[in-house]
Formats: C-alpha cells, structure tokens, sequence
C-alpha cells in the first residue's frame, strides 16, 4: 500500500491555496488517510468518555464532602466554647462562602457535561415543526413565568427546516430561558422569536427580548464557556447556556450571533444551512 503523501511544501509546486489538497492522493492512499481519521476519532471519543465520567464521579466526591460537612463544621462552631460571637459570625460566614462556592463549581460541572452530551448526542437532521418545537418550549417554560407581565410574539409563518429535534428543542430552552432571565423586572417583557430562509439558502432563527441587554464590544464572549455579563448577584447561571447554543449551532454547520445595547434588549441569531439532508 502507497504511504500517504505529506502536506507538500511552497517550494515544491504545490497547488494554488484553497485547491483540494486530496486530488493527488490515490485510492489506497485516501483509505489510508480515512483509517487514520476513523482512528483518530476514535481516541477522542474514548478520551471524551472518560473525561466525562471522570466529572461525573471523580471529581464530584470532594464537592459533596464540602457540602456535606460543611453544615456539621457550623453546628460545631454554635457550640464552641470560648468564641465571641464576632468571631464564630466570621467563621460562619467563611463556611457560607465556601459552600456557596463548591454548589457553583457542581453547577460549572453540570455545565461542562451538558456540552460533552451535546457533542457526544446523536444526530439525526430530519423535517422539523419549528413552530410546534417554539411551542412546546414556551409551554414547558411557563413555570418560570408566574407572576411576570409577558407579551410574547411566537406565531410565525414558521417555514419547514431541517435540523435535529432533540438538539432544536435544547437551543430553544436555552435561548427563551435567558430571554425570560434577562427581562427580569420588565414591565412588560417583550420576547419575540421568528426565523425565515435567506438568499444564500441558510435559515436564521432569531430570539429578541426587551431585557438588560450588554455592551456589544463583548458580544462574542458571550458564547464562551463560563462566559458572563452580569454578576452572578443580579442574575444567575454560570455561564453556559449560550456556549451550548453555540455547540448545537456548530452540530448543524451552522453559526450563531448576538447585538445587544446596555439597556436595550438583546436578539440572538441562529444560522444553520436549510438543506442539511
């Protein structure tokens, strides 16, 4: 079998940039380069897996060891002998701040192994009711919503899409959960969802609330991991919704924007190409 040619240098005549760098290659060398990949792809999985057990498991049992006798440190410390009472205040609020601390790191694992199953789910691009989808996430979202003044704008026209179910309805949640989180003390809330097919044959769905809003400069942070714009005191979350709205955008081919305002609400926009099938 033929080895698999190396990448060819600039000296050595190599093709204009942005040619198929495959075209040389014959069909044993691509079978080569193929089992490479599959190999390779493979290792990662295996390495994914065992990442993800390891935040599962291994590194939740000295969180849970902190939680849990955390409590039992503060009983000690209201019984302690010879504390004055600022002191055993201070104490106490050391612990306070600790488990705070270690309940934020579990949710920052949750977070993490949320984007692990994203990347690791099945895909199965198929016909989509997008509309239906908007539907039930809103309904399954009204929890949230008690006691809110809220005007929603989610009736369409809905046009058909292709897209992976599953992976559509975890964006939505994500995407009208922080449209709800972020309207907080609006009165009303206004959140608006729609999507429509483009000239260059992709879909754009877009999310857009009437809420605090963020200074653009920092707009393509947003989509990071732990990733925040405002403190944790005036809204919470660690940061990770908007990283797996990204990571479901990407397992469609697809991309994802935002344009915001101090003040002024938000609009988040998903693309993602119309004939995924």
């Amino acid at each position: 079998m033929s080895a698999v040619p190396s990448a060819p240098s600039e000296s050595s005549g190599c093709p204009e940039l942005g040619s198929n760098r495959y075209d040389a290659l014959d069909a044993p060398a691509l079978r080569t380069l193929l089992a490479q990949r599959d190999q390779q792809l493979a290792e990662q999985g295996a390495a994914l897996q065992a990442w993800t057990h390891a935040v599962s498991h291994d590194l939740r049992a000295p969180l849970r060891h902190i939680t849990s006798f955390g409590p039992l440190v503060c009983e000690l410390l209201q019984e302690a002998p010879g504390l004055d009472a600022a002191t055993r205040q201070e104490a106490l609020d050391f612990l306070s701040t600790m488990d705070q601390s270690a309940r934020r790191m579990g949710r920052m694992f949750d977070g993490l192994l949320q984007l692990a199953r994203i990347a690791r789910a099945p895909f199965t691009p198929q016909a989509v009711d997008l509309g239906a989808l908007v539907h039930e996430v809103r309904e399954a979202l009204e929890p949230r919503c008690e006691g809110r003044v809220l005007q929603w704008q989610v009736d369409g026209p809905w046009p058909a899409v292709q897209g992976d179910p599953a992976l559509l309805r975890q964006l939505l949640t994500e995407l009208l959960g922080n449209a709800l989180k972020f309207t907080r003390g609006r009165e009303p809330a206004q959140i608006t969802v729609d999507g429509a097919h483009g000239a260059d044959g992709r879909f754009t769905l877009r999310v857009q609330d009437n809420g605090v809003g963020f200074d653009p400069a920092r707009a393509q942070a947003l989509f990071g991991i732990f990733q925040r714009l405002h403190r944790e005191s005036e809204f919470d979350g660690v940061g990770c919704g908007l990283a797996a709205v990204r990571a479901i955008a990407q397992r469609h081919g697809g991309s994802v924007s935002a344009q915001a305002a101090p003040g002024a609400g938000c609009t988040v926009s998903v693309c993602w190409s119309a004939g995924m099938l």
